[in-house]
């Protein structure tokens, strides 16, 4: 059974977010002297990033051992404004003022085959031959419940790899580089970040309809245990639950 945790407030859900992040990264640092945290695009996640490197919490987590990546990219050069990573940079590394070294930001300069194949070597060079699981992933959920780049009926959800992949989406023209299921699903915390009325949807399609498939709904593709996958949902995104 999935874990939900729904909040009247907006605020109150980022705030309990951010605080379980924080959490999150005083384990890993602790236990194995890194968080890895995969962070997602879109604008949901803005706040929440922009909180992080608030007064508030940006004393509680120790930046300089946090590793940064993306669960998925849109293929588009590296100053693009509709890049996940440059929104990130602007509400969270620059002004935490993060080291280059720490982020690992996904590569377009060559064909999207390669940048996602780049993509997973960087990623798999980073965790030096141990297998390849994630701290902390940060997932949104389109109003078509698209996870990451996962979007519905495209080849990249038949993927049994936990890997990197390149996608063309034709819904929005454009190719994407995304982490695959499997290689989401070996994360020791996921949680998605969902609010919004137009969300309300999705969200039943993917936690309670029992009709169509994950080709339709991908965002049933993530693992729903409980002790590790959370979904931070407001009011208006859990009223049709």
């Amino acid at each position: 059974m999935t874990d939900l945790k729904i909040f009247k407030e907006v605020d109150d859900l980022l705030d309990q977010l951010a605080e379980m992040i924080c959490e999150a990264s005083e384990k890993a640092i602790g236990e194995r002297g890194q968080f890895n945290f995969v962070l997602s695009g879109g604008s949901s996640p803005q706040k929440l990033y922009e909180l992080l490197a608030s007064e508030r919490f940006k004393h509680k987590i120790n930046w300089d051992k946090v590793c940064f990546f993306f669960g998925d990219e849109r293929f588009v050069p590296a100053d693009d404004g509709r890049r996940n990573s440059l929104m990130a940079e602007q509400a969270l590394f620059n002004p935490l003022k993060i080291k280059k070294t720490n982020i690992f930001e996904v590569d377009t300069s060559g064909t999207p085959e390669e940048s996602a194949q780049k993509y997973w070597n960087a990623v798999t060079k980073h965790f030096s031959g141990k297998p390849v699981e994630f701290d902390f992933i940060l997932l949104g959920l389109g109003d078509n419940s698209h996870t990451a780049s996962l979007f519905p009926d495209t080849p990249v959800l038949e993927e049994k790899e936990a890997t990197i992949k390149s996608v063309f989406v034709a819904e929005v023209e454009i190719f994407r580089i995304t982490m695959t299921a499997p290689l989401i699903n070996k994360a020791r915390h996921i949680a998605f970040l969902v609010f919004g009325k137009e969300k309300s949807e999705a969200v039943f399609h993917v936690l309670e309809d029992k009709s169509g498939s994950a080709c339709q709904y991908p965002g049933r593709l993530i693992n729903s245990d409980e002790k590790k996958v959370f979904w931070f949902l407001d009011s208006s995104a859990a009223s049709k639950l």
